[in-house]
């Protein structure tokens, strides 16, 4: 982890944050989605208290985070669920682990009590950096869409917040 920092996500960081989650989606086991969204539609699905992005020593951006709400029902204000990216090039550096670790503090610090998300089984490197980070596998739901002509499963992850009871 030596060199990388978390620093709060900022306009500036857009033109990086977007091709690092294009360069994700290219590897085929990031998401469903094949293209990354504009600025203004990346900037308007997340909760601006909770995006993070990591970096160098030279400020360059090494991967980001962020996190949308599952719900607009009052009774789900404690949920939210999470994307989280690291650039080819920087992976194996801690950028992930720095990340999920902010994202877990900011949203603690909220009042939120769950982070959920879902990954490609055949992401194993995602599986094991947030099982690391107090994720759990709540189960698979398989063949649950089409992505480059074929079904996928998708692994169900949450961390409950053992503060906010």
């Amino acid at each position: 982890m030596t060199g990388v920092t978390v620093r709060p996500m900022a306009a500036d960081d857009a033109e990086r944050v977007l091709a690092i989650h294009q360069a994700g989606l290219d590897g085929g086991h990031a998401s469903f989605e094949t293209d990354a969204p504009t600025w203004a539609a990346f900037d308007s699905a997340r909760l601006p208290a909770h995006r993070f992005v990591a970096v160098d020593g030279d400020d360059l951006v090494l991967g980001w985070i962020a996190v949308s709400p599952t719900s607009t029902r009052a009774v789900y204000a404690g949920v939210v669920e999470h994307s989280v990216y690291v650039d080819p090039a920087a992976h194996g550096r801690g950028a992930g682990r720095l990340l999920l670790d902010a994202v877990i503090a900011s949203t603690e610090a909220a009042g939120i009590w769950t982070i959920q998300s879902g990954v490609f089984p055949e992401n194993t490197a995602s599986l094991v950096l947030h099982q690391r980070a107090g994720f759990r596998i709540i189960g698979t739901r398989e063949r649950v869409g089409r992505h480059h002509g074929r079904w996928r499963d998708v692994v169900l992850l949450e961390r409950r917040s053992p503060v906010i009871t």
